[in-house]
């Protein structure tokens, strides 16, 4: 798999393959999201996109589902086309699209610990925690429904996450990302959910160039939570289903495979259910303690 200073040299050179809206290149920053919320961490301005729906009124414990932007992407902007907002009406969960901080005019996450091979030295795991931290002081958050989702760069943060702070996440989603090569001490059967396209020229399926495989990174958690090794499969819409379920806790891992599926976050549909839908009615079935 590619060390984080290796994905960052290359991603700078296939920015142009993702969506242009999502660099904003400036020499004080490289993202300007609306409505932002604001904390330091580790003496820097962080920012983060909240959605709290109008379903919520505090009497009760929701969920908290934190969803990453990719390499180069602004949280605004990627909460609009990776909208969760409608779902998060229905089933009355608080939604959070963290910034990633500036590097080299592009905007980016450390999905591993910080030092060793990073490309900056970003607190990033610190700081999702302190965001996590604020908004369950304001917010009346189940802390073991909290969900971590992420687009290419930001489904890599997700599985950082799993890695290295399994004692607040409860699940995970990566679409169009892989896992990098920092397995950490996750503390209890951790879900996941894994949507990637055969046809990614960035994050390639079969993996090449020294980058993981989606097969692999599947592997990964396969072995970690004790599931079947023979999945279950369903088609539908040029889309194939895996369902590796009966792992410790009854957590299950699962792939939604996009046959000729490009380096996005998917607009096709399975079974009538977008990426949004496919994310969060598998997260949501999951606390940290496995299956609800």
């Amino acid at each position: 798999m590619k060390s984080p200073i290796l994905f960052f040299t290359i991603l700078i050179t296939i920015l142009s393959s993702c969506k242009k809206d999502d660099v904003k290149n400036n020499s004080e920053e490289c993202y300007s999201n609306t409505n932002a919320q604001t904390l330091v961490h580790d003496n820097i301005n962080r920012e983060y996109v909240l959605y709290i729906p109008n379903s919520y009124d505090g009497t009760s414990a929701v969920p908290l589902l934190v969803n990453f932007h990719g390499f180069g992407g602004g949280a605004s902007e990627f909460m609009s086309y990776a909208d969760m907002r409608s779902i998060a009406e229905t089933d009355t969960f608080i939604l959070a699209y963290p910034q990633g901080s500036c590097l080299d005019g592009s905007s980016h996450w450390n999905a591993c610990p910080t030092g060793g091979d990073n490309k900056s030295d970003a607190d990033d795991f610190g700081f999702v925690e302190s965001m996590i931290n604020e908004i369950s002081s304001q917010y009346n958050i189940d802390m073991e429904r909290i969900y971590a989702a992420g687009y290419s760069n930001g489904g890599m943060m997700a599985y950082g996450l799993a890695n290295y702070k399994s004692d607040l996440i409860a699940a995970v989603a990566s679409v169009s990302g892989v896992m990098l090569d920092c397995i950490g001490p996750t503390s209890h059967p951790m879900p996941v959910v894994h949507l990637h396209g055969t046809s990614d020229g960035v994050l390639p399926y079969n993996g090449g160039d020294g980058w993981n495989s989606a097969q692999s990174t599947l592997e990964h958690w396969i072995n970690f939570n004790n599931t079947v090794l023979t999945p279950t499969v369903i088609s539908d819409n040029n889309i194939e289903h895996y369902v590796y379920d009966q792992g410790d806790s009854l957590v299950s891992v699962e792939h939604y495979k996009y046959i000729g599926g490009d380096h996005v976050w998917f607009n096709s549909t399975f079974q009538g259910q977008n990426t949004s839908e496919l994310v969060w009615n598998f997260v949501s079935r999951f606390d940290i303690n496995g299956l609800r």
